[in-house]
């Protein structure tokens, strides 16, 4: 059988996202399983370096559209995507926030879900890049219920059950102490993850997001949907930064991509690590052969 062709899409052009995917594309590992195509600046890049600004934000926004129609023509299997500037899109005039909700906008998804893959853990984001402040408004049972059926029905694209045990992270500390201290729990989790269970969904909680993790980390769980960013991705980076990767559920096509940012402050030296973007490329491969 032929092997997958992978795009790798080289982000923002003034961060490490060329050089990682210029290792990544080069790794024997890769080479093995895959065959790298490098998505880059159609133009040699002339923007600052080792900063955002309109020209890098609106080059890997043009990098990644080229990328996503050739995976929807099948020109290639699947895309690994290095990072991207929220603030260099928004200096472009760009109104996305990140690859999800562009990727979504692109390929027309009605519903995505971030979810960060590890071999440790594996965590699923309720709320994305939203302040703090906004989160318990944003928390609705609509959102919650749509991204456990997410879940469940994604996640056993990864290996495993296709009937995965699933776990929710409570929003306030203690899973709120039946009320006591914070009443999210009992108004909107709970229901939802009720409604959830009578759909034959395995899902239980909503459990205090500092054991809830761990719990899941060795085995009880095959995933945790968190209700927030920093929620989900503080465990993860912690267990396994530089070896997880961040993958978009919900789309017509495969994508995948690296579990840190666009690193100014060492674009270009040469320091860069590339083992988030092969594990992103390994794990790309790997869904596209099963997809």
């Amino acid at each position: 059988m032929s092997k997958p062709r992978i795009a790798l899409t080289a982000g923002d052009p003034a961060g490490i996202g060329p050089e990682i995917v210029a290792t990544a594309a080069a790794d024997p590992r890769v080479r093995e399983v895959c065959e790298p195509v490098i998505y880059g600046p159609a133009e040699p890049f002339t923007g600052p370096a080792g900063r955002a600004s309109a020209e890098s934000g609106r080059v890997a926004y043009d990098t990644l559209v080229r990328a996503v129609r050739d995976a929807e023509a099948g020109r290639v299997q699947a895309i690994a995507t290095a990072p991207v500037s929220k603030l260099a899109f928004s200096l472009a005039g760009l109104p996305w926030k990140g690859h999800t909700d562009l990727l979504a906008h692109l390929t027309g998804a009605s519903q995505v879900a971030m979810m960060f893959w590890s071999e440790p853990l594996k965590v699923v984001l309720a709320t994305i890049h939203i302040p703090l402040a906004a989160v318990p408004a944003a928390l609705t049972r609509e959102v919650v219920d749509a991204v456990i059926t997410l879940t469940a029905r994604e996640l056993p694209r990864f290996g495993g059950s296709a009937s995965p045990r699933l776990a929710m992270a409570g929003l306030n500390p203690h899973a709120g102490e039946e009320g006591v201290l914070g009443g999210e729990e009992i108004a909107t989790l709970t229901p939802v993850l009720e409604a959830a269970r009578s759909r034959g969904i395995d899902i239980r909680g909503p459990f205090p997001g500092d054991t809830v993790f761990l719990r899941a980390s060795q085995g009880e769980f095959d995933a945790v949907i968190a209700c927030y960013h920093d929620q989900g991705l503080i465990p993860v980076k912690l267990l396994a930064f530089g070896q997880s990767v961040n993958v978009t559920l919900g789309l017509p096509i495969v994508r995948t991509s690296v579990d840190h940012g666009t690193a100014y402050d060492i674009a270009g030296q040469g320091r860069a690590d590339a083992g988030s973007m092969v594990t992103a490329v390994l794990l790309a491969a790997r869904l596209a052969t099963t997809r």
